[in-house]
């Protein structure tokens, strides 16, 4: 009897039953990272600066389902730069989600070098959270890629009045 491991016996005997091909073993890479790649593409990825609050961060990702990098748990960058988390967050092809108006300075942040800022408004944690599953609602659910890239949402109570409208690109 062939030994396991072997694929091929010698003239006249069988390989192993137990042992696949390579081919059987192993799928392609979109094969195996599909999945991945599906459930990557419909979950939004953001990047929460300095002041948004913790307990906020764990709404974003528990009730919303967001994957979110939180800045405060990264000692090097809890006392960055408005213009380096502007930066980072463009590097790591994640939305910013800030308190913070400055970022509506186009000339500090200009829109077309940025995967999209979402600046919220509201009196108080709950309220922000709501404001929040709006923006994942209109905004960050839609079936584009990056979908605020190169955009800047002012998010409060009161938005949206009306249905979003995208930009042609």
């Amino acid at each position: 009897m062939p030994r396991c491991g072997v694929l091929a016996g010698p003239p006249g005997r069988e390989a192993c039953p137990r042992v696949l091909s390579y081919r059987q073993a192993m799928g392609t890479l979109s094969s195996e990272l599909g999945a991945v790649l599906e459930q990557a593409a419909v979950v939004p990825r953001v990047y929460a600066d300095a002041n948004i609050p913790v307990g906020l961060v764990g709404y974003m990702r528990e009730s919303l389902g967001w994957d979110v990098y939180f800045v405060m748990e990264h000692a090097d960058l809890r006392r960055a730069s408005d213009t380096e988390h502007f930066r980072l967050a463009r590097q790591l092809h994640r939305t910013l989600v800030t308190l913070d108006h400055d970022y509506f300075d186009d000339r500090r942040f200009p829109p077309g070098e940025t995967c999209g800022v979402v600046v919220l408004s509201a009196p108080d944690e709950r309220h922000l959270a709501r404001v929040l599953s709006r923006v994942d609602q209109f905004l960050l659910r839609q079936e584009r890629p990056l979908p605020l890239s190169g955009l800047k949402v002012h998010a409060h109570l009161d938005w949206p009045v009306a249905p979003v409208e995208w930009p042609s690109r």
